[in-house]
């Protein structure tokens, strides 16, 4: 075992494995581990220039007792910055304070003659290595102790009821619906990034922590110390970054459906909408309006003059965003030049193909600069030149025909090794280009990772089904989200797979759904509305015309009684703009979500940490979803302090739970007065 400072950093080897713990922005360590001579200088999400701070560096010799009672003298160092403290034991094992109390450590049971908790005789280290037949790189497995009465809290999207994670196990990699931002914060007061993108796994266990990367050159991860989740998420995005300028003009009504067919069809809709007198701020083109995927084209059968259209809906004062996916037919008039240049993923056994839906596909290789370049010059002369606005980058996880990530390869290396930073260069694609001269570039995404936040992604929970435990689901979804440093998040209203339309069931989860989506940073229609039986448009197997369609979606759409109520409310989202701007120039400034945790307003409520089925929209209001069918009351705990209930003008005293109506035209919000 060796010690060294070097420039601020602690840095210590043993039996081949180099470790270097830094300091990395207020009270945080960046801490790397490899076995190799050098590290590889991936920042990965960590791409912020931090002020330098001074730390406090000791290697000290302390006394040791060994297994025959002696003692002997080892050699223990530690690093301070700030609030947060490292130290490092003879065996290699580092523990984090926080103000002098433990916050991790790592788990070790080896037996080395010294008589302590870890020493035990099964062999299990903090940090284990496997090489990778065949390669250059390593299976990783690093352990911590796992701390008693500890919620956990963040790691992006998982579709599942549990919000605190203490006790999950979870895929670090990307599904539709699935999102790992594998960032973490702790009621303990800290937070910690597994800064890496490899596909794996990480298990909050009641006896120990476990983070798996399946294929990695070194370990990556950072850690900060907070007085509560506010000062943690500050830190968080001080070092990964923030989401920038929200348009105003986006902070209304977004309208969308699976699918509008024809260039006919968006304006018909844009002109009802201003003939009721709503105005929508960005209307949605979906899939299939192309010829091919891959094309990346209007069919110009049903889209005859796209430009048209475009100058139209500017003149109503709606923004156009329009679908793009990341897979290529074989059949596109791109698939061959992009296979041939090498810009598509690459299969390391079998035929090169990934994707299956609606034709034999390969997803591109964004990793790859000059597929970035490609895909965004097809783009800019068939959309962006027309006055199109902004990208609705779905399937952006990639979705694949099967997740076997071991059978994929990206310019930057195995698909295992770097998967999880699919999506977020996806967005760079368009982000890098749309924001040279553009200060608000906004698009919309189905998947993200840490760090995606700065580039101008609106997230969406992906295709849910419409039920209420779904929608139940999508409450602990946006707020882990917010708390992985994800701001700017959103879902379909109403959930995105619906048999019946006419269901009285489902226009009462719609209802429901929609009142929660005003309170939500982007209140956006959308779905795949059944039931199927609308004709196609023509008997051809490709193009705009041959794809399904789903029922209206507007929101006149499901009867009157329903379109008043949906109207009120777009009133109600209409008059907190003042509001809601407010919000996002917040998350700007210092990474806090618009959907809030209700402990992330009250910290030293221990009522809080406990609740997933209310939320904080901001510091103001407190939102109370409706999560059940027929179900037309709830209870909600307000914290101390006074409460306005938004129905009636009642004014309630906190620190306590109380019972309160909601019939279908109501959802309980309460303003916090003090």
């Amino acid at each position: 075992m060796r010690f060294e400072k070097d420039n601020g950093a602690l840095v210590f080897f043993r039996k081949g494995e180099q470790v270097r713990i830094e300091p990395w922005g207020k009270n945080s360590f960046r801490v790397r581990a490899g076995m190799r001579p050098k590290f590889t200088g991936s920042r990965w999400a960590l791409t912020e220039e931090v002020e330098e701070v001074k730390t406090q560096i000791l290697v000290e010799e302390v006394d040791h007792w060994v297994g025959d009672g002696s003692i002997d003298k080892r050699e223990r160092a530690t690093i301070v910055n700030g609030r947060i403290k490292a130290v490092v034991n003879h065996a290699g094992v580092i523990t984090f304070y926080k103000d002098d109390h433990v916050i991790l450590r790592e788990y070790f049971r080896l037996y080395d003659g010294t008589i302590s908790k870890e020493s035990r005789c099964l062999k299990i280290i903090n940090r284990r290595w496997k090489g990778i037949i065949g390669g250059s790189e390593y299976a990783l497995n690093v352990k911590f102790e796992s701390n008693k009465g500890e919620k956990i809290f963040g790691m992006g999207q998982y579709q599942q009821e549990c919000m605190d994670l203490k006790g999950c196990v979870l895929e670090l990699a990307h599904r539709n619906s699935q999102i790992c931002v594998p960032f973490a914060v702790s009621s303990l007061g800290y937070g910690f990034l597994w800064n890496n993108p490899a596909v794996g796994r990480v298990t909050f266990g009641n006896n120990y922590y476990e983070w798996i990367a399946r294929s990695t050159k070194e370990m990556d991860y950072w850690i900060t110390a907070g007085e509560n989740p506010r000062e943690i998420l500050e830190n968080y995005t001080a070092v990964t970054g923030r989401a920038g300028k929200f348009p105003e003009e986006l902070m209304g009504l977004w309208q969308c459906k699976l699918r509008y067919r024809t260039q006919e069809e968006v304006l018909t809709v844009a002109r009802q909408y201003q003939k009721e007198g709503i105005k929508i701020d960005q209307i949605v083109i979906d899939f299939f309006h192309w010829t091919l995927q891959g094309d990346w084209k209007f069919d110009k059968t049903y889209w005859p003059d796209p430009k048209a259209m475009v100058d139209e809906l500017h003149s109503m004062g709606i923004k156009v965003i329009v679908s793009v996916w990341p897979s290529v037919d074989r059949k596109s008039e791109n698939f061959g030049p992009m296979m041939e240049r090498g810009l598509l993923m690459r299969t390391e056994r079998g035929a090169a193909q990934t994707y299956d839906f609606q034709g034999d596909c390969v997803e591109i290789d964004v990793f790859n600069p000059e597929t970035r370049k490609y895909v965004w010059e097809v783009c800019k002369k068939n959309y962006y030149d027309f006055g199109i606005d902004a990208f609705w980058l779905d399937n952006s996880e990639p979705d694949l025909g099967e997740y076997d990530f071991e059978n994929y390869r990206y310019y930057d290396g195995p698909a295992l090794s770097v998967s999880n930073l699919y999506p977020q260069m996806f967005s760079r694609t368009f982000y890098d280009e749309m924001s040279r001269d553009n200060d608000s570039v906004v698009n919309l995404l189905r998947c993200g990772w840490a760090g995606s936040q700065k580039y101008g992604n609106v997230i969406w929970s992906g295709d849910v089904p419409s039920t209420f435990e779904a929608f139940a689901d999508q409450i602990q979804c946006g707020l882990n989200m917010g708390l992985a440093g994800i701001s700017w998040w959103t879902t379909d209203v109403g959930g995105f797979m619906t048999d019946d339309v006419n269901d009285p069931d489902f226009r009462q989860l719609l209802i429901r759904w929609y009142q929660f989506a005003v309170y939500s940073p982007v209140l956006r229609m959308h779905g795949d509305r059944g039931p199927y039986n609308i004709p196609p448009l023509d008997d051809r197997d490709w193009g705009g015309g041959y794809l399904h369609t789903g029922q209206p979606n507007e929101l006149w759409s499901y009867g009157e009684e329903n379109y008043a109520i949906m109207r009120n409310y777009y009133d109600i989202r209409i008059s907190m703009h003042d509001y809601i701007k407010s919000l996002y120039e917040e998350a700007s400034r210092n990474g806090s979500p618009l959907l809030r945790a209700m402990f992330y307003e009250f910290p030293e409520d221990e009522k809080c940490w406990e609740l997933q089925d209310q939320y904080m929209f901001g510091s103001r209001y407190l939102v109370a979803p409706i999560l059940k069918l027929d179900q037309f009351s709830r209870e909600v705990y307000l914290p101390k302090g006074q409460w306005r209930l938004t129905s009636q003008g009642e004014i309630f005293e906190g620190g306590r739970s109380v019972t309160v109506d909601a019939p279908i035209t109501y959802m309980p919000v309460f303003e916090k007065l003090s």
